[in-house]
């Protein structure tokens, strides 16, 4: 069978799709951040290292360096430059990497908290780094004087910050971007859902799945030919056994009006006549054809045509004439019984009852039950069904008998439920002490009525219930013997306890067949006797 899934398909859809949007706008925002950030550490990386430059070129910055800056230009004029930039910092350096510009003139005579190295080494760097004041991206270059001597460094920084804070101002800006997607999406996919819905006319895929299976297993499980026809005339499926009848094999999606059929058959296809049950001819058979228009809520969906080879319909005609004829026979005999009975009418009439009881012997010789004590069990059904348990039992080689106990003063109105509850009860206990190693094989019958309600205990001499299946006795196909040929039995028992729950009543296993005894079955049916 096929698993149903929790969420319906259109939802499925719905949720994938809108899965997907939402993936796809975020892997967009970010590795638009992504390169965003890289391109700006990159911009503000080369505008400080740029600055550096500028700063560096100025001759009077190197040659104060050079004397020391007595006089505090480096100061002044680094100062100034990194107002008119916005930098972060513009800081120079003599040899040693001794500040001699700082933005805080606390640190201005303080070794620099970076490496200082490479610019003071002659090369160019351009990187982001963590200082005093925090994240920058820096350029740092080597500072000359006016001949060309080495004399320190000139580092600048701009805040990192200020890259971060851009990237978040274009994450917003995407993700306005983004939920206008997501909500464009959500709207097409919902509107894609309702023309899946519609084309699908409702159904899910499982459903769709198993109309598939349910429909491949009727058309190549069906004597009959099936011919369906959407709504303009084409061919949508058809059967081996319509092909044979129509002598062709039409492909898919193809006219009705194209396949190689004349007379009345194509009016019956082509729709122009649609009475039931046509005659008509094919080549050389004749068919019995039907047609049958197909809507769903009020939609027209095509049609559906049957055709029946009339051989199959004269078979069934030869079945009815052989099925009358057994009803007569029947009759007859029913006739020649009730002949019988009239007899045995006019013997108890006249009084004549031991001639009556031979003379049912010699019909049925059913022989009387041992030990059934008169008047205890006054009913007809209740009486006629032990006596003939009896003779079932005699002929097994099995001696029933009806304990002194049995009492039941009422009358069955029950009788359907009460044979067939005590009938698969007896006839299990017959078998079961038929197979039993113990001798003489008895079955005993107690009836006990208590108002309405009739208690039986039927216990036999077999071997009993093996301990394994004494949970699962009443088990529909559950017995403690194969059957003939192999079979599996295991019916009655189930069949007596489903009768007797439906009344209220139950089915037990009183006696395992502990104790040198077999089975012991109780029954108890509510309101079976009046």
């Amino acid at each position: 069978m096929t698993r149903r899934p929790r969420i319906r398909f259109v939802h499925q859809v719905l949720i994938l799709q809108i899965g997907v949007v939402v993936l796809v706008a975020a892997t967009g925002c970010g590795l638009a951040a992504w390169v965003q950030r890289d391109e700006l550490r990159h911009q503000f990386g080369w505008r400080a290292l740029t600055l550096a430059r500028s700063v560096a070129s100025d001759p009077v910055i190197g040659d104060a360096v050079e004397n020391g800056d007595p006089q505090g230009v480096v100061e002044a004029r680094a100062e100034r430059i990194r107002r008119a930039t916005g930098a972060l910092f513009v800081v120079v350096t003599d040899r040693r990497g001794i500040r001699l510009a700082h933005p805080n003139r606390a640190e201005i005579g303080k070794r620099v908290s970076t490496d200082p190295s490479a610019a003071l080494s002659g090369h160019e760097v351009m990187v982001i780094e963590r200082g005093t004041l925090g994240l920058s991206a820096r350029g740092k270059v080597p500072l000359y004087d006016h001949v060309g001597t080495l004399v320190g460094e000139v580092s600048v920084g701009f805040d990192a910050g200020e890259i971060d804070r851009r990237v978040h101002r274009t994450l917003a800006v995407a993700a306005l971007f983004a939920a206008g997607t997501v909500l464009l999406g959500a709207l097409a996919s919902a509107a894609i859902g309702r023309r899946l819905k519609r084309q699908t006319l409702g159904l899910e895929p499982h459903e769709l799945a198993e109309l598939v299976q349910e429909r491949e297993a009727v058309l190549h499980g069906i004597s009959e030919g099936v011919l369906a026809l959407d709504t303009g005339g084409r061919v949508t499926v058809c059967n081996e056994e319509a092909a044979r009848l129509l002598d062709a094999t039409p492909a898919r999606r193809t006219l009705v009006a194209d396949l190689p059929v004349n007379g009345r058959l194509r009016a019956v296809l082509e729709g122009e006549e649609v009475p039931p049950n046509v005659f008509v001819v094919s080549g050389d058979r004749v068919l019995v054809v039907n047609r049958r228009e197909v809507s769903h809520d009020g939609r027209r969906l095509g049609a559906v045509i049957s055709l029946r080879d009339r051989t199959d319909v004269e078979s069934l005609a030869r079945e009815l004439d052989a099925v009358r004829t057994l009803f007569d026979a029947l009759r007859a005999q029913r006739h020649e019984y009730a002949n019988r009975l009239h007899t045995l009418s006019g013997l108890l009439q006249l009084g004549h009852y031991q001639e009556a009881a031979g003379y049912i012997q010699a019909l049925a010789e059913i022989p009387t039950t041992k030990g059934e004590p008169p008047g205890t069990v006054p009913d007809p059904y209740l009486g006629a069904f032990l006596a003939a348990k009896a003779a079932v039992a005699a002929e097994k080689g099995v001696e029933l008998e009806i304990l002194e106990t049995t009492w039941v003063p009422g009358r069955v109105s029950e009788p359907l439920d009460v044979t067939t509850v005590l009938g698969n009860l007896v006839e299990n206990a017959l078998e079961a002490a038929r197979l039993g190693g113990r001798r003489p094989a008895r079955v005993e019958v107690e009836l006990l009525g208590d108002g309405a309600d009739l208690h039986a205990t039927i216990a036999d001499s077999g071997e009993g219930v093996p301990e394994h299946l004494r949970e699962a006795i009443f088990l529909d196909g559950v017995s403690t013997r194969e059957g003939d040929g192999g079979r599996p039995r295991g019916i009655g028992l189930a069949l007596a306890r489903t009768a007797a729950r439906t009344r209220g009543g139950d089915v037990t296993l009183a006696g395992t067949g502990e104790d040198d005894t077999g089975a012991v079955f109780v029954a108890r049916l509510p309101g079976v006797l009046s």
